[in-house]
């Protein structure tokens, strides 16, 4: 099986590595949604966000600052953006 690169990104964890620095948007189970900049993740996704805000109906509902979300409630976690 031939391995496809994509913007430099071969494994998932690449991504995360891409997006460390970087603000993300992370969707929990039972709909909340976190917006913040990813400073670190382990292999069980849990994730460390420092300005972390918690997002409903796409404005700010909570302004969370330096924050820990555990991997196993995270759905997805998407770059805020793939440029630079």
């Amino acid at each position: 099986m031939k391995t496809i690169m994509v913007n430099g990104i071969e494994r998932p964890l690449d991504l995360l590595n891409q997006s460390k620095g970087k603000e993300v948007l992370i969707q929990l189970k039972g709909d909340r949604q976190f917006v913040g900049t990813l400073l670190a993740f382990d292999m069980h996704i849990n994730v460390a966000l420092d300005n972390a805000k918690e997002m409903q109906d796409g404005e700010v509902k909570k302004n969370i600052g330096l924050t820990f979300l555990r991997g196993d409630t995270i759905i997805f976690i998407s770059p805020a953006s793939m440029s630079g």
